[in-house]
């Protein structure tokens, strides 16, 4: 295979965390939990009443900026005690807190709720900084809009701080794959295509320590993927499949990940409308982005599972060559395909990317798309569905969602009640089944391929942009289900 070079801009370096047992003199800004009741830290210089003479009260998730000579105070509020989740969120606010200045440090640990470890608390923490403070550049010629933030110190004391250092490696890396995945779905995509992505994968697997393989149109059609094909036929960028394999000594398990690359979203012959979700259609390769991200989190973390990876990318365009409706595609595993919405295409990419991940027999399976507006309905922007065939899987990425406090909630596949309504007349099956229940009936669909092997699809078209700064999401693409996905395959024991 030829080498092939990646034309993205380079991805904008994160500020350095680091541990120390006490606030460092070069600090700009120090971040100071604060408790609803009890003593006040005394390096804050303000009385509990002065301080809530300023509307601050201690509640979870409040911040007060206290200027000073040289050295900004942040007052955070802490509640009784502040768990994971309330810990990320806190961090994030003294990142945004801090504005423009380059170096901070907190003392954040202190307040960690009982039973939170101090690896844990520093994971969080690091994570909360480094998200709230990625701010896409990208094209723009005004660098300034990027984060100022350079170096961020967490404090830790006696036996913890070995602790939290080992929190803060790993808060690092997943936040490191979190802005990655951010950084790709931001980009244009006329700078973005299937040929760049995958170029880029080729190069983070040489980096990361991954085996990569790129499928290009005639090899795709060797493997039968009538699906990617077929979504590809009106465009004029080649489909790219990527293989990407993350191979530990002894590995425990064997988990597949499909991701959903569609890097431009018009419809197809079925056009969207001009509006602001259509804009927004570079963000439809979001799945594929957190699948690649995730895999380059592996080795750093030192993932115990076998973890394979297929990336299926390609743009969904209007054109004379473009699938038509009632046009009849071959999936890899040999079902066919009647279309009835071209629109309808993140789950035609998939079935062949689920198809060769079944044909592997891993433990589990996990497609992660950008794939039905039935799902951003039903559960708005702050969650997103999990639908699976595997209880057991569907539990595991459950509780990975509480530890990375990306939200999940679970709907039926249903298959007993709504497989009919993708019965077709002239091939096994309709690519949509009709105006209702249509997150279930597109996991159904997807369902058809894969066998027998334990299963769940992550359908994030709701959260996967923000709207505005929040907590330690930031405007934009936010890498919904990175590090949800990092979670679920270094944890992930087969049942």
């Amino acid at each position: 295979m030829a080498r092939m070079t990646s034309t993205l801009p380079t991805l904008p370096r994160p500020a350095e965390v680091s541990v120390a047992r006490s606030v460092p003199d070069t600090a700009e800004v120090v971040g100071v939990p604060v408790r609803s009741s009890g003593a006040v830290p005394r390096q804050l210089g303000l009385t509990r009443a002065a301080l809530e003479a300023n509307g601050f009260t201690g509640a979870v998730g409040t911040t007060l900026t206290v200027p000073g000579d040289g050295t900004t105070m942040v007052a955070i509020g802490a509640g009784d005690g502040l768990d994971l989740a309330q810990l990320r969120t806190a961090a994030a606010g003294l990142a945004r807190a801090a504005g423009k200045r380059e170096t901070i440090a907190t003392t954040l640990l202190s307040a960690a709720a009982d039973g939170v470890s101090a690896a844990d608390a520093a994971q969080a923490v690091t994570e909360g900084l480094l998200l709230a403070s990625y701010r896409y550049v990208g094209l723009k010629n005004d660098a300034s809009s990027g984060s100022a933030l350079t170096d961020a110190v967490i404090v830790a004391t006696g036996k913890d701080a070995d602790a939290a250092t080992d929190g803060v490696e790993r808060g690092r890396t997943t936040a490191r794959a979190a802005r990655l995945a951010r950084e790709l779905a931001n980009t244009p995509p006329s700078h973005l295509t299937a040929r760049d992505i995958a170029a880029l994968a080729v190069e983070l697997a040489d980096e990361y320590g991954l085996e990569a393989e790129v499928f290009g149109k005639d090899e795709l059609q060797v493997l039968g993927c009538g699906g990617l094909l077929g979504v590809n036929a009106g465009s004029t960028e080649p489909p790219r499949m990527v293989k990407l394999t993350y191979r530990p000594r002894r590995p425990r398990a064997k988990v597949a990940l499909v991701g959903k690359g569609v890097m431009y979203d018009s419809g197809g012959i079925s056009i969207k409308p001009s509006n602001p979700m259509h804009a927004i259609m570079k963000m439809d390769m979001s799945g594929a982005a957190a699948v690649l991200s995730t895999m380059t989190a592996l080795r750093d973390l030192g993932c115990r599972n076998q973890v394979t990876a297929w990336l299926m990318c390609t743009d969904n365009m209007p054109s004379g060559s473009a699938m038509k409706l009632g046009d009849v595609l071959h999936i890899r595993n040999g079902k066919t395909v009647e279309i009835h919405n071209t629109d309808a295409e993140g789950r035609l990419i998939l079935a062949d990317g689920l198809s060769l991940a079944a044909e592997t027999e891993p433990d589990a399976i996990v497609d992660i798309a950008t794939l039905t507006g039935a799902a951003m309905a039903a559960l708005g922007q702050d969650y997103a569905a999990v639908i699976g065939s595997n209880q057991s899987v569907v539990d595991a990425l459950m509780s990975s969602s509480a530890a990375t406090d990306e939200s999940l909630w679970q709907l039926p596949l249903a298959r007993d009640k709504y497989r009919s309504k993708l019965d077709s007349v002239v091939a096994d099956m309709k690519n949509v089944g009709g105006p209702y229940a249509g997150a279930t009936t597109a996991s159904i669909f997807l369902s058809e391929f894969v066998g027998d092997v334990p299963w769940a699809h992550l359908d994030i078209a709701g959260p996967m942009n923000a709207e505005a700064d929040n907590g330690w999401l930031s405007k934009g693409a936010t890498g919904f289900g990175t590090r949800i996905l990092i979670d679920f395959a270094c944890t992930f024991e087969p049942s």
